[in-house]
């Protein structure tokens, strides 16, 4: 969800507005996947290189983290969401980690769309913890490492319950995967677009789905 603090920017609007304007994107977006019939939906909330930004901005963003947990449970509820999470978000402030586990928990028993929120997530972190983890269980006798083949691997992943994503999106305009899901998206379909995620609603939602449509997904083969 790229683009929050230029949208503020372009509008001499501080950085937190974007932020709260992506908010209202995401509920958004969420209601469209829904409509699509998407059934799961993994959003990048918040990275672990976000914390090299401004000590004021990511209080402020903390703080928006709990307000979301608080403000969205209704109308998740409403269209039958569940919550899931990835990520190191237990270091996060308490109040954060409280708020998030019980978003999870008070949605667990909705059977529609997935929303999986990464927050506090790196994907190199990920493969790392995957890695050690497989490391321990070979050396206690629990893993095989002549046996580790692609899906072993993904079953260390913070992902492991859940299958590769059919279409990345990225808005705000940059070209990059910005150490989201590296491992996971192998044969992903990517879609790039300009627009700031503040000002992506359900009809660009629709065109990335739309392109997707058009692609011819090989996986390597003929």
């Amino acid at each position: 969800m790229d683009g929050n603090r230029r949208w503020a920017r372009a509008r001499r609007l501080p950085s937190i507005e974007g932020h709260r304007r992506g908010i209202i994107a995401l509920r958004e977006a969420t209601r469209a996947a829904r409509d699509f019939g998407i059934p799961i939906l993994t959003v990048y909330g918040f990275s672990t290189e976000n914390w090299r930004r401004d000590s004021k901005e990511i209080s402020l963003l903390l703080d928006l983290c709990v307000f979301f947990a608080h403000s969205e449970l209704q109308e998740l509820q409403r269209n039958d969401v569940r919550v899931n999470l990835i990520g190191k978000y237990r270091a996060l402030p308490r109040s954060s980690v409280d708020a998030l586990e019980r978003l999870v928990s008070q949605t667990a028993s909705n059977t529609g769309l997935l929303l999986n929120l990464a927050v506090n997530y790196s994907a190199r972190t990920e493969l790392r913890d995957a890695i050690a983890a497989m490391v321990e269980d070979a050396a206690r006798g629990r893993l095989d490492p002549h046996s580790v083949n692609e899906e072993s691997i993904a079953s260390y992943l913070y992902t492991s319950q859940l299958p590769d994503p059919d279409i990345l999106i990225r808005p705000g305009g940059e070209q990059r995967l910005s150490n989201f899901l590296l491992y996971q998206v192998a044969y992903t379909e990517l879609y790039m677009c300009d627009v700031y995620w503040p000002d992506f609603t359900k009809d660009h939602f629709q065109r990335a789905l739309i392109e997707f449509q058009k692609r011819q997904r090989r996986f390597g083969g003929a």
